[in-house]
This record gives C-alpha cells, sequence and structure tokens, in this order.
C-alpha cells in the first residue's frame, strides 16, 4: 500500500515516526496523481508533502524553485539521507550540469531542482517531455502573484506547465498567501478545481513584538544582550546604508553582524550568506534581498528595525526564525515617519494605480496590526481568514497587556491642529504648534496665532507623535502622497471632531534601562544539559565544517536536544530518535553515541 509505504520513508530516510497535520493527507492525495494547492506555515514540513511522493512514485519529480541557494541548500540536506537529489543551476560549472542530464537521462535521480527561467527552456522542456515525470512541485508559489509581496515574473511562464505535461500532478506550495493570493495562484498555474489544503498559518513558538521606535538601535541592542546574544537572527532595514550601519554598530558591541543588500558585490553576498549558513551566532542584517533562499532551522529571532510594506511581507519574513519549532522572537520597532517613507516610495513607483492602493490598504493593515490593542497573533491570524478563539499567551499584548487613556480630547485637538494649520505638514511640526513651540518657520506661515497653538502643552512631544501615528491607524487621518508627506483629515475623523464617538489610545510602554552585558543565556529546556549541549554543538559544527555543509545538515538543533533528552546507548537506540534516519545513523551514529558517554 502506497500509505504504508510512505510511513516506511518518512521513518527510514527522514527519522521521523508520525507525519504531523495534514502532510499524510496530501502526501497520499499527490501518491494517487492529483494536483493540489498547498498552504502550510514556514517550519511546517512542506517538503516532505513532495520529497516523499517523488520517491513513490516512478519518474523523476521536478521541483521549481526561486533562488539557487534554496535549491542547494535542500539538494545537499537530501544527499546527506541518501536520497537521489540534484539540482540543475548557473552556480555550477558547465561539466557539473552535463554530468547531471547524464544522471537523469540514466535515471540516476528521483528529485530534480531548477528555477523557472530554466525548465521554461525549449530545450529543457523537450528532455523533460520525453521522460517520466513524477510530479511536478512550485515552491513559494506566492511568487506567481503580481500583486503578492515577492512576486517574480519568471513564474507567469509556469502556466504552460499544464499543457506540456497535461497528466503530471501538480503541487503548488506556500507560506503565504492571501484569499486573493490563492486565486491567482490557481488561475495561473492552471490548477482549476484542484483541491487546497490549507494546514493554518499559526506559528505558535513564535513570540510576536512590536513596539513604538525608542532610539531603535538601542532598542534592538537590548533585545540582544538580554535575549540572544549567542543566536543566529536577521535584522531587516529599508536601506542598503542603514543595513551596513547596524552591522558595524553591532560588530562594535560585540557581535557577529554582517550586512547584506542587492548593492555589495555578488562575491561578498555570497561569503556573507555562507558564514551565516555554515557558522553558529553570526546576524545578517539585511534588506528584503536576503531570506528567501535561507532554509537555516534555528534562526533564534527575526528583528525588523524598519516596517515591511504589508502583512503578507512580514508574517514571510518572520517566519524565518524557528523553522525548527524551537522557541523564536519576532521583533519590530516602527514609527510613523516610516509610514511616510513606504507610502511615498508607493506613490513615486511606476506601478499601475490599482497596484497602488492595493500597496496602500496593506500597509494600512500592517500598521493596524503595530497599533492593535488585542493579541498579536489573534489580528495576524485573522487577516489570513483565520480564526483563533483565545489569545495566544506568547505575544505582547499577552504577556503584557496594553494600559489604554480616554483619547477623545486629544484626538480632537490633533484633528483641528491639522486642519487650522491647512492638511500639509508632518508630525513634528503640528506636535511643536499644540505644545506652543514657536519658531521662525512657524511665525513665516502665521501658525502662532492658530486656536490650536499651544493647546497641546499638557502632552510631551513622544505622546503626541504616539496620537498622531494611532489617529493614522484608525484611519483618522491619512498621509498625503502628492505633498511632501503631511497628513490630511479623513471622513472618518468627522464624528470625533463632533466628539459623537469615543476615542482610546494605547499608553506607550516605559522604555527598560539599557543592558551593560550580554547575559543572556541560551533557552534550554531544564532536562538539557547545556554543557552536553554544547558538546554537541561543537561536534556537529567540526562535522559540517569537514563536508563544508551547515551544521543543521548535520542534524537539527531539535535532534541535538532529544539526544540529550533521550541518552540512547546502542545504534538500535539512536535509531528512534527524531531526526536520526538509516543514513544519518551509519554516516553519524558512533560518533555521537560516544561524545554522549565519554566522560
Amino acid at each position: 500500500m502506497p500509505e504504508s509505504q510512505a510511513l516506511s520513508i518518512l521513518s527510514s530516510i527522514f527519522g521521523f515516526n508520525s507525519f504531523r497535520g495534514a502532510q499524510e493527507e496530501i502526501i497520499n492525495h499527490l501518491i494517487q496523481g492529483q494536483s493540489a494547492l498547498v498552504l502550510m506555515p514556514t517550519g511546517g514540513g512542506k517538503s516532505l508533502c513532495f520529497q516523499i511522493p517523488a520517491l513513490i512514485r516512478p519518474g523523476l519529480a521536478v521541483v521549481i524553485s526561486p533562488l539557487i541557494a534554496l535549491m542547494h541548500d535542500q539538494v545537499t540536506s537530501l544527499q546527506q539521507l541518501g536520497v537521489r537529489a540534484a539540482t540543475l543551476n548557473s552556480s555550477q560549472s558547465a561539466e557539473q550540469n552535463r554530468n547531471t542530464w547524464r544522471a537523469i537521462a540514466s535515471g540516476e535521480i528521483d528529485l530534480l531542482y531548477m528555477a523557472p527561467e530554466r525548465l521554461l527552456n525549449e530545450q529543457t522542456l523537450e528532455f523533460l517531455k520525453q521522460r517520466q515525470i513524477a510530479l511536478l512541485a512550485i515552491d513559494e508559489a506566492h511568487c506567481v502573484s503580481q500583486w503578492g509581496h515577492d512576486f517574480r515574473p519568471d513564474y507567469l511562464g509556469l502556466s504552460i506547465l499544464s499543457e506540456h505535461f497535461p497528466d503530471v500532478p501538480m503541487l503548488a506550495l506556500t507560506a503565504t498567501a492571501d484569499a486573493p493570493t490563492q486565486s491567482e495562484i490557481i488561475k495561473r498555474l492552471n490548477l482549476g478545481d484542484s483541491r487546497v489544503f490549507i494546514a493554518g498559518f499559526d506559528r505558535p513558538n513564535i513570540r510576536y513584538r512590536i513596539t513604538a521606535k525608542n532610539r531603535a538601535k538601542n532598542q534592538l541592542l537590548d533585545l540582544l544582550r538580554t535575549e540572544h546574544a549567542d543566536d543566529a537572527g536577521i535584522v531587516y532595514c529599508m536601506s542598503r546604508r542603514k543595513t551596513e550601519d547596524i552591522a558595524e554598530f553591532l560588530r562594535n558591541e560585540g557581535f557577529n553582524a554582517l550586512a547584506y543588500h542587492a548593492g555589495l558585490p555578488d562575491a561578498t553576498r555570497k561569503r556573507h550568506q555562507d558564514r551565516f549558513l555554515l557558522e553558529e551566532g553570526v546576524i545578517v542584517v539585511a534588506t528584503i534581498a536576503f531570506g528567501m533562499g535561507i532554509d537555516k532551522p534555528n534562526v533564534r529571532f527575526v528583528a525588523h528595525l524598519d516596517p515591511p510594506k504589508s502583512i503578507e511581507a512580514y508574517y514571510q519574513e518572520t517566519g524565518r526564525a524557528g523553522r525548527d519549532g524551537l522557541p523564536a522572537t519576532a521583533w519590530m520597532s516602527y514609527g510613523l515617519e516610516d509610514v511616510v517613507k513606504l507610502r511615498q516610495m508607493m506613490a513615486n513607483s511606476d506601478a499601475e494605480e490599482r497596484f497602488k492602493r492595493i500597496e496602500n490598504q496593506k500597509l494600512d493593515a500592517l500598521l493596524g496590526l503595530c497599533e492593535t490593542t488585542e493579541c498579536r497573533r489573534q489580528a495576524l491570524l485573522r487577516y489570513f481568514g483565520e480564526e483563533l478563539k483565545d489569545p495566544c499567551g506568547n505575544c505582547d499584548t499577552c504577556l503584557t497587556p496594553v494600559e489604554t487613556w480616554d483619547g477623545l480630547e486629544a484626538a480632537q485637538k490633533a484633528l483641528s491642529c491639522v486642519f487650522r494649520t491647512g492638511q500639509r505638514f508632518g508630525v513634528s511640526y503640528l506636535s511643536q504648534v499644540l505644545r506652543g513651540k514657536s519658531s521662525d518657520r512657524m511665525e513665516s506661515f502665521g501658525h502662532t496665532r492658530v486656536s490650536t497653538f499651544g493647546i497641546g502643552e499638557d502632552l510631551d512631544d513622544k505622546t503626541w507623535r504616539s496620537v498622531y501615528r494611532q489617529l493614522v491607524a484608525m484611519g483618522f487621518l491619512s498621509v498625503d502622497m502628492e505633498g511632501y508627506g503631511g497628513l490630511k483629515l479623513t471622513e472618518r475623523s468627522r464624528p470625533v471632531l463632533r466628539g459623537a464617538m469615543a476615542v482610546k489610545f494605547r499608553k506607550e510602554p516605559k522604555r527598560l534601562p539599557r543592558t551593560k552585558t550580554r547575559s543572556a543565556k541560551k533557552s534550554l529546556p531544564d532536562n538539557v544539559d547545556p554543557i552536553l549541549w554544547e558538546k554537541l554543538r561543537q561536534l556537529r559544527l567540526s562535522i559540517a565544517k569537514e563536508q563544508s555543509i551547515p551544521p543543521y545538515i548535520v542534524f537539527h538543533d531539535t535532534t541535538l536536544q532529544a539526544l540529550i533528552q533521550i541518552r540512547p546507548r546502542t545504534m538500535l537506540d539512536m535509531r528512534s530518535v527524531p531526526g536520526v534516519g538509516d543514513k544519518k545513523l551509519e554516516n553519524y551514529g558512533e560518533i555521537f553515541l560516544k561524545a554522549l558517554w565519554e566522560e
């Protein structure tokens, strides 16, 4: 039976005794020759959904992936498991690619990874049409959506696959797709009435934390020193220059930090990415150019020093943390000035007006997530059409409930000041008017004589900034994209000005005192000996260096922890440890058993 064969492969090759969630149902669906769209959170086991059917169905399984780094990582992992996998890409020599073609022709390859542009090459298509194709798997399928956060034009050409391979099951996979994006994936890949599996978007191991900017560099430093001193992580910034500045700042503070952006020489980018993958405890400070090709499971934090453009982008980027299921942090700082910059970038782009409207709506949703007083996870999942019945207990608003204050009077003052000054100024200027801080510029505009001058002396500049930021998030103000980013009243502001509706503002949390030393400890379970843990990590690192592969390809952190918790005494005992399949046992069993028990 294919079902029992799938379970046998899961155990013997991948080292696990049971499937998770919808994995088994998806695998059986594909084994039977049926196509599907699969939405599964990062770290949820999407790859197994096509890797196991590829080893059961006769012929060659072709996997389409957008980035060379991701293909190389997955192929290396499979080869370590004894799976006959290969990739065709431009980073390999002509001789390497020729050898791969020959191996395919002689039936020596079960899984072949390639980018869409290579697959759609006429010669490639003709060659594959002469072979028996087991299945077609399209990873990161959201790249096909022109309205998504990570559009890849080459993915549009994949629509012809259903014509060339009409009887081959196709599996489209993504971790991030709202309802419109799902519909577009189905339409563009000609999946028709294929089944859609939605395994949920929740990543319960990730702790979501969002804070208003207040000396953001030091806020980041506090996070790293107190919680992630020796961890691998990613810090996202909006500009190339900022990535380099922050990387240098962190290096000066004693962290192993590297910059990554599209403006760096190719060799530098590759060197920095390789160090992140091959070494422990490296922090990459990057623009969004970094991340999709990263399969590193033990990224313990993802920090956004600037907000992304949408909740989809936020979810995709934070999803790079904790792929191994162990605790991880998603931290973000944001300010209204960031929103103004993002809106100006959108307004000045060459995109069509429909796209700009959609982008602005997505940014509004992200700003709402930032300012919410409810459970972050509930708000995040609701955006993707998923309801979480109870608050999660693992986000900042759950762990430290947000205090609110009656903000109607402050809102009326703030909105009136926008109106009285002509609806063309930003937060800093408006705050000065409200607080009665005159300047030559203000005198020249006559704004020291408006009725709102000085009526907000009871609140400080930080509070007024918070008020304006929340008024934008609530939709009572909008950012003028045709001018210089000033604030304008919206129709929704009318009942507030009339006093016809209540307004509650969240209180800004007090800033924690800056930590002086790197005091963070590894957050290990109580039954994991930290000395033995470090010993196994060093052993894993030395093995990985010998083979020039990432340490996690030897064993994931979860497997190392299980080895310490179970403490197997024999090779047979070790075979029962999650993540230890037959090939891993053969390659590494004896050496890790010795390390576990030697004095």
